[in-house]
């Protein structure tokens, strides 16, 4: 089971970060990505491949002062 932000989902089928993160509903420009224990580059969403064993952190931008 993928974790994503402490939940677990399991992948039915093989889908990139980009894929996932569109199917959850993010905003792409508002996020940023840790991937086990590493930060993602925008650039690289569409083309990581997600497995079972990956432990994803999305962390929101939210504007405001």
């Amino acid at each position: 089971m993928m974790h994503v932000n402490g939940k677990e989902f399991s992948l039915n089928n093989p889908q990139t970060l980009l894929e996932f993160l569109q199917k959850q509903g993010y905003q792409i420009q508002r996020i940023a990505i840790e991937r086990n224990g590493e930060i993602v580059p925008k650039a690289d969403y569409a083309t990581i491949q997600l497995s079972d064993s990956d432990v994803i952190e999305v962390v929101a931008f939210m504007g405001g002062g």
